[in-house]
C-alpha cells in the first residue's frame, strides 16, 4: 500500500521534520527546564491540585502549555495537507480489496455513535477520526509524529502483545476493542496465528483502512463496526480481550460498560488486557498529564484516573486485577516501574485481569 511518508515533497518533508523536532524539544528540553524551575521554588506539592496551581505560576509554564497545543494543531495541518492532496489515490487504494480476501469487513451504517464520541475533536484532529475516509489516513500519519517516530513499524504495539499478553498456543478467538486503523490488531494476528482475530471500532473510516492494510499484509483479520460495550459476540467465546488507548476516551459509565462486556466475552481462564495510562505518584508530572488531557481535547482522562478499575474488575467477577507500568521504548511490561525519565512521557500502564476457571 501507498506509504504517504515515502512520497512527501521536499516542502512536506520539511514541515513534518519541523513539527517532529518541535515535539521532541518540548518533551526533552522544555519539560525538564520546567521541572528545574519548579524545584528551584522549593515546592513540594502533596497532590495533583496543589502541583497544578504551582505549575501555572512558573514563568516557563505559558511556553510549555502553548507549545504543546500549537504543535498538535501544526501536526494535523501538516498531516491533513499531505493526505488530502492524495485523496483520489488513497480512496482508490481503499477500494482495491482482493476478490477473495483473507479477512472480512462488516460495517453498520445504522450504528448510532455516542455523543461523548462525536462531540469532541479528540486529539484536536479536525472532524475527529470518524467523519471521512481520509480522517483515518490523517490519524495514521499523525500518530507517527505523536509517538516521536518511536513507534514506526508499530514496535509499541508489538511490545504490548509480546510482553503483556499470555502465551496461548490453542487460542481460538481474540478481540481488540477500539482497534482504530488496525495498528493494535495486526500484531495480535501474529501473536495468536491459530485464533480468529476480531477488531471492533465505532469508526467506519478506520475499519476500512485497517481491513485494506491487513489484506496487504496477508493477515486474516475480521473487522467489525460496533460498540465495545455491546459487541454482539457470544458470551464466553474469547480467549483474550484487549484494547489500547481507548478507555481514557470514554466517560466513567462507558468505561465500566466496556469492561463488563469484556468480562462477559471471556472464556473461563481468559485474559483481559487494556493498555492505558496511570498516574505515576509524582504530583508535578501527574499534573502535566492532567493538563495534557485538557489541551489535547481528551476530556475523560479524569474519568479514567478517578475510576478504581481494579475494584470494577473484581465486581465483574474477574480475578488477579492489576495495573503494571509499561515502557514504550524497548522493555514493554515493566513491573519495577517507569524508571527515572527526565523527559515528558505518557505514563503507560497495562490493566490485567483473568476470568476464573469454572
Amino acid at each position: 500500500m501507498l506509504d504517504i511518508e515515502k512520497r512527501l515533497t521536499l516542502d512536506e518533508r520539511s514541515a513534518v521534520d519541523f513539527v517532529l523536532g518541535l515535539r521532541k524539544r518540548w518533551a526533552d528540553t522544555v519539560y525538564p527546564a520546567l521541572t528545574r524551575e519548579y524545584a528551584a521554588t522549593g515546592g513540594q506539592a502533596e497532590d495533583i491540585d496543589e502541583a497544578g496551581r504551582a505549575l501555572r505560576e512558573l514563568p516557563l509554564y505559558p511556553w510549555f502549555s502553548h507549545l504543546e497545543r500549537v504543535q498538535q494543531k501544526m501536526l494535523w495541518k501538516t498531516a491533513g495537507d499531505a493526505v488530502l492532496s492524495r485523496r483520489d489515490e488513497l480512496a482508490e487504494q481503499l477500494a482495491a480489496i482482493p476478490a477473495q480476501p483473507l479477512g472480512s469487513l462488516q460495517l453498520d451504517p445504522d450504528l448510532a455513535l455516542p455523543d461523548w464520541y462525536t462531540d469532541y475533536d479528540i486529539h484536536i484532529q479536525p472532524g475527529g477520526f470518524f467523519s471521512d475516509d481520509m480522517s483515518a489516513y490523517v490519524y495514521e500519519f499523525g500518530a507517527r509524529i505523536v509517538m516521536l517516530r518511536d513507534n514506526d513499524g508499530y514496535k509499541f504495539h508489538k511490545l504490548f502483545t509480546e510482553t503483556a499478553l499470555p502465551d496461548l498456543p490453542a487460542a481460538t478467538r481474540v478481540v481488540d476493542v477500539g482497534c482504530g486503523f488496525g495498528k493494535s490488531t495486526r500484531p495480535l494476528a501474529l501473536r495468536y496465528p491459530t485464533a480468529e482475530v476480531i477488531g471492533i471500532d465505532l469508526a467506519a473510516p478506520g475499519l476500512r483502512l485497517a481491513h485494506a492494510e491487513a489484506e496487504a499484509a496477508g493477515l486474516a483479520i475480521d473487522y467489525r463496526q460496533g460498540d465495545g460495550r455491546a459487541t454482539g459476540l457470544p458470551a464466553g467465546s474469547c480467549d483474550v480481550v484487549t484494547g489500547t488507548m481507548v478507555l481514557h476516551e470514554m466517560p466513567t459509565e462507558a468505561i465500566r460498560e466496556t469492561l463488563a462486556e469484556a468480562a462477559r466475552l471471556l472464556k473461563p481462564g481468559g485474559a483481559l488486557r487494556f493498555l492505558e495510562f496511570q498516574l505515576t505518584g509524582d504530583p508535578l508530572r501527574d499534573a502535566t498529564v492532567y493538563e495534557h488531557a485538557e489541551r489535547n481535547n481528551e476530556p475523560f482522562f479524569h474519568a479514567l484516573f478517578g475510576s478504581d478499575l481494579l475494584a470494577v474488575c473484581t465486581e465483574l467477577g474477574l480475578t488477579d486485577a492489576t495495573w503494571t507500568p509499561f515502557d514504550e521504548r524497548r522493555n514493554g511490561l515493566q513491573p519495577e516501574g517507569w524508571g527515572d525519565r527526565s523527559e515528558w512521557h505518557f505514563p503507560w500502564a497495562v490493566l490485567s485481569a483473568t476470568k476464573p476457571e469454572a
